[in-house]
């Protein structure tokens, strides 16, 4: 879910230090107004950092988890009314190339790419594809494996029947 605020931003306190003290019905009648003005910029600036705490534990718990294999956290920004930079996106690339030659290598990546994926408390479509991209090269790495297992157990066994 991807939230995205944009409030025209005026510095706080601006439309009091520019009324003169001639006008007093103008600064009473633009008090609520600034009020309304102030509320909109705090709960905008709740929000951004609501999300720029979910987006960083997001980003967070595919780095922790994907060890090696995850890069660093590339975050989106966006500039609140305070005029502080908030994450309101973010991705973390991640290796999902098999190991040539090692299906048991692959395997073992795999599965920690796909932990890795999940790894988020509520995971995006793209980490869901991930995840399942992972599970299709884990589940033919493991084909492969057993393939091989079978052929050297079978080599084995004959070979043993040849010798004796």
């Amino acid at each position: 879910m991807t939230s995205a605020v944009s409030i025209a931003v005026r510095p706080i306190g601006a439309a009091v230090s520019n009324k003169s003290a001639t006008a007093p019905a103008q600064t009473t009648q633009t008090a609520p107004q600034e009020l309304r003005e102030q509320s909109q910029q705090n709960l905008a600036i709740r929000q951004l950092k609501a999300r720029d705490r979910a987006v960083r534990a997001h980003e967070l718990a595919h780095t922790s988890v994907g060890g090696r294999y995850a890069g660093q956290a590339n975050l989106t920004y966006q500039r609140g009314p305070d005029g502080i930079q908030y994450a309101i996106g973010g991705e973390v690339p991640i290796d999902i190339s098999e190991v040539p030659g090692n299906p048991q290598a692959t395997l073992d990546k795999m599965r920690v790419v796909r932990r890795a994926a999940l790894a988020p408390v509520n995971p995006s479509a793209t980490d869901r594809a991930v995840a399942a991209a992972a599970g299709a090269k884990a589940a033919r790495a493991a084909a492969e494996l057993a393939k091989l297992q079978a052929e050297e157990r079978e080599t084995r066994g004959v070979s043993v029947d040849l010798l004796v």
